[in-house]
């Protein structure tokens, strides 16, 4: 076929004919080459909003036309009417939809897909024209399909009539039009009477025994559609009453389902309450079909009539418990999705339906305790028994199943299944509020019939969901007072565990009640042994590790006693390599937890035994030519000792305190002589250096190391003050060889800590000096390639400003080039470095008053800063960023409010400026907003949003009221 390239490649020669519209068409489905596919595709998206579709959208609707082509033309038509409807003048409204009803009983026996888009195209139309210019819109489509229709059969137009009547709502929903049509006084309120044509139609359709199935099928569309613009439940009552006598039929099964779904799920419909207390009868009456089709396998039957019950309980538990008299029928309907709940078979596997019923129990709780205390009583005797027995119901249905049919399952439906109890557990864990400690009692009662009867072996997997729902419950709320946990932690070394998911759950049980065995230490003896022993096993890693380390966070005081024993078996296990690398790092902050606890000497002996191997693995590596495998493991080994460094902390601070919050307080004297953190950081530094030359072109060995520093720093604070002027000087030479970001993060944490203290201030006021040259340096090579290293080096100045601005005095710091290059910066397209910028700004600007060199600088080049915070604003920036520039106006205005007047003035100045699209008015109004707020900074913020969407073009479109 000819390529028609000049139809693609030459926009001002656009020759919009049938026969183009038709190549364009072969290309775009028949052509191989992707381009040319691409072209023509842009082509038939610019033929179909162009004057002439109009022309050749009817012709490409010629019976004799392939259905693609015909789709394209009612496509176009679709397009026209909806998103041009201003440009068809009034008068040809009526031969419009003459035409499109014509066209539409042509095709009510062709291609089913070009008819939907004539009843969309017909649809829009209407929608654009009612209640105005087309009033009753739908009666009319009613009568011309009744009519008898030239030479075409009655049940083909019965199926067009349908069709159009079902996409109606639905273009409705997704259509263009303005707000002010859309609503309940026009368009919204004139379908709303329309419903008086459609329903009586629908009903006599579905009443009749001579429909076939398809036109029924059809009819639960339609009504489906419908009632999703809140047609009165009171005013479909009989419609739904109608679905439900088609459930029967495994043919209309699916579309019933969905009718009656959507009809009781409308927000309106609970105003209804006559009608909805009708309903429980009827959907109590699935119950046959429902036990049939579990006896039978049928899950798709299973699950639509879990849906009904599901949606009605779920909408409407609050009007229903409320209608006392009715208290039986609604207990009823509960204790049908408790079926649904406890339905037989493995979840996913066997079954799919129980999953849908979870969020009822939550909705249903909800409702029961939010009546007044009376009442509450009133309802908690009857729900409470229901209660207990969905705690039986779900923990069954967390069982896993047999070894052997577990292993046949696919990694997909483990994962599943998975998920599946996470929502089991949750739901517990909301339950528990209900029914309180008398939970927790009935579960241990159950646990300890299971793990004493000699008689009856029990299966893993009933021991196992039993100790998943104390789990479930123990891990996120506060069981510290309930007075079944000793007899639990008694009963744990009882389990015969020889299952990988019971050894699990045994775990996890365990780390979730570290908090009651600090209270409790007498009970570590019982269940430390089975922690340590599971440490020695692959499959038990996460759990394992993870328990060990919350004990060793929440007990270590307690832990002394204990810590030779830990240490040697988290050593033997690291040695052997056991666990992946998340949890070799876990475990190092479990030690440094545990280690925290012990005198000085010891926590210097154990550490000297933990640390000594990979040191020496560290030696030999960083003898080592430079390769990717020796890489790994001195990224792994560092990585260990900052993990370990994070939580290894002897000052006994508050355990409270949130990392990035204010430095915590000390609660005891620290202990004579050096921390041993620094000591052991103080043996390694050579060594450390080493690897550093080594590596120093690699950016993660250089994280790697900066982070052992970093953790060091945040966690002993002060306690580092030895290593200040080494650290200091390393830093300088690593980032003077090859600047990375990682090393600008950890001088700005010692900026944060040190640069206060006088007598550290000199090494940390050379390290400031020296990174800040360096960086000014790349400033001038071409700062684009370094966006991580702009914005740390932002976030390293704004830090500097906070804590200690005396550095900005210094002689050799260059304030004008910082200045520039935070300006420079404010144009990176990265959100993070503008963000880190704006900050470094609203951290200076109040220092004009205090800081002379700061002043200076701010009074000659404060305008180019406006500048490009325009320009941000203006749509150089992305919206996202808005509050930030703000923030920077508002910091000017409040620290140079007469400059700001007139740079304000001159930056606006330049026309097009900060965009094309706005007026010399606006400019002038916003300069006046902006310089009137000098207190409230939430108005500059919503008066910079207005301005930008201004500029943008934006203002008042629906993509900004997503805004």
């Amino acid at each position: 076929m000819e390529t028609p390239g000049r139809i693609a490649t030459t926009p001002d020669a656009l020759d919009f004919t049938v026969e183009n519209v038709e190549k364009a068409l072969h290309q775009l489905y028949y052509d191989p080459n992707i381009e040319n596919k691409n072209l023509a595709q842009k082509w038939l998206m610019q033929a179909q909003v162009s004057p002439q579709a109009w022309q050749f959208c009817w012709a490409l609707l010629n019976p004799d036309k392939v259905p693609e082509i015909q789709y394209f033309g009612a496509s176009a038509l679709h397009t026209k009417i909806s998103r041009y409807w201003s440009d068809i003048p009034t008068d040809q409204y009526e031969s419009l939809k003459t035409q499109l009803f014509s066209q539409i009983a042509c095709f009510s026996s062709g291609s089913k897909m070009v008819l939907t888009r004539l009843c969309v195209a017909l649809a829009s139309l209407a929608l654009n024209t009612m209640p105005e210019a087309w009033p009753g819109a739908v009666a009319e489509m009613v009568r011309v399909f009744q009519e008898e229709g030239g030479g075409v059969d009655g049940r083909a137009r019965c199926l067009a009539l349908l069709e159009l009547l079902t996409v109606l709502p639905e273009e409705f929903q997704t259509s263009r039009l303005p707000q002010y049509r859309k609503g309940q006084v026009q368009v919204r309120g004139a379908l709303g009477r329309e419903w008086g044509s459609v329903c009586p139609l629908l009903q006599q359709l579905l009443r009749r025994t001579d429909s076939p199935g398809a036109v029924k099928a059809r009819v639960l569309r339609c009504l489906s559609s419908w009632v999703l613009l809140d047609v009165p439940l009171s005013e479909s009552e009989g419609l739904v009453h109608d679905c439900f006598s088609a459930l029967p039929d495994p043919e209309l099964f699916d579309t019933a389902v969905e009718a009656i779904v959507n009809a009781i799920s409308q927000p309106d419909s609970q105003r209804y309450v006559n009608t909805l207390l009708k309903l429980v009868p009827q959907v109590l009456a699935l119950q046959d079909q429902l036990r049939e089709a579990v006896q039978n396998g049928d899950m798709e039957t299973c699950h639509g009539i879990c849906r009904i019950a599901v949606t009605l309980g779920e909408n409407h538990s609050r009007t229903l418990l409320e209608q006392v008299d009715h208290w039986q029928s609604f207990l009823a309907l509960v204790n049908m999705i408790m079926f649904c709940t406890g339905i037989p078979g493995h979840y996913p596997v066997n079954e799919t339906t129980s999953s849908l019923t979870l969020t009822f129990w939550y909705t249903l709780q909800d409702e029961i305790m939010s009546f007044e205390s009376d009442k509450q009583a009133v309802y908690l005797q009857v729900y409470r028994p229901v209660y207990f027995q969905l705690v039986d119901v779900l923990l069954h249905k967390a069982q896993f199943p047999s070894d052997q049919e577990y292993a046949s399952w696919s990694s997909d439906e483990k994962e599943q299944f998975r998920i599946y109890r996470v929502d089991i557990s949750d739901t517990l864990m909301y339950v528990y509020e209900m029914l309180g400690a008398e939970l927790l009692s009935n579960l241990y009662d159950k646990l300890g019939r299971l793990l004493t009867n000699a008689e009856q072996p029990t299966s893993w997997q009933h021991t196992e969901a039993l100790l998943y729902g104390f789990q479930s419950i123990a891990e996120t709320i506060d069981v510290n007072y309930s007075d079944v946990i000793p007899g639990l932690i008694g009963l744990i070394p009882r389990i015969n565990i020889n299952n990988i998911q019971l050894a699990d759950t045994v775990m996890f049980t365990i780390g979730a009640l570290a908090e009651w065995l600090a209270d409790h230490p007498v009970m570590l003896s019982s269940v430390l042994p089975l922690v340590l022993q599971a440490l020695g096993n692959p499959d038990l890693s996460v759990s394992s590790v993870s328990t060990l380390k919350k004990i060793c966070r929440e007990c270590k005081y307690d832990l002394p006693p204990y810590a030779t024993n830990i240490v040697a078996v988290s050593q033997e296990v690291l040695i052997k390599q056991i666990h992946k690398t998340s949890q070799c790092m876990w475990l190092m902050q479990a030690l440094g937890f545990l280690l925290s606890a012990l005198p000085v000497e010891e926590i210097l002996r154990n550490l000297h035994s933990l640390i000594t191997p990979y040191i020496q693995q560290l030696e030999k590596l960083a003898d080592e030519t430079p390769n990717p495998s020796n890489k790994l493991a001195i990224i792994h080994i560092l990585g260990l000792l900052s993990n370990l460094f994070t939580t290894l902390d002897i000052s006994k601070q508050d355990d409270e305190s949130a990392e990035g919050s204010a430095p915590p307080v000390k609660t005891a004297p620290p202990p004579p002589g050096p921390n041993p953190v620094v000591v052991v950081l103080q043996q390694v530094f050579a060594l450390i250096q080493t690897v550093l030359s080594k590596w120093l072109n690699d950016s993660q060995v250089v994280e790697a190391v900066c982070a052992i520093f970093e953790k060091s720093v945040k966690t002993l604070l002060h306690d580092f003050a030895p290593m200040v002027s080494q650290l200091s000087e390393m830093l300088g030479q690593m980032y003077s060889t090859i600047p990375q970001a990682s090393a600008l993060d950890l001088t700005r944490q010692m900026v944060h800590i040190f640069a206060s203290e006088t007598d550290h201030f000199p090494p940390i006021k050379a390290l400031f000096e020296l990174v800040t040259s360096v960086t000014l340096s790349i400033f001038q090579q071409g700062p684009r390639d370094h966006p991580d290293i702009v914005d740390s080096f932002m976030q390293l100045q704004a830090q500097a400003l906070k804590r200690k601005p005396d550095l900005f005095l210094s002689e050799s710091l260059d304030v004008k080039a910082v200045f520039h290059c935070g300006v420079l910066s404010l144009k990176f397209p990265e959100a993070p470095t503008v963000k880190s910028t704006c900050l470094f700004f609203t951290e200076l600007l109040p220092h004009c008053s205090d800081v002379p060199p700061l002043a200076r600088v701010v009074q000659e080049d404060g305008k180019l800063l406006v500048q490009a915070v325009l320009e941000g604003i203006g749509g150089g920036a992305s919206r996202s960023l808005m509050d930030q520039f703000a923030e920077v106006l508002f910091s000017l205005n409040k620290n140079c409010f007469s400059l700001l007047a007139v740079w304000l003035k001159e930056a606006l100045q330049p026309p097009g400026f900060p965009s094309s699209r706005i007026t010399v008015e606006q400019k002038d109004n916003f300069s006046q907003q902006i310089l009137r707020e000098r207190v409230n900074k939430r108005r500059v913020k919503d008066i910079v949003k207005e301005f930008t969407l201004l500029c943008r073009g934006l203002h008042g479109t629906e993509y900004a009221a997503e805004y």
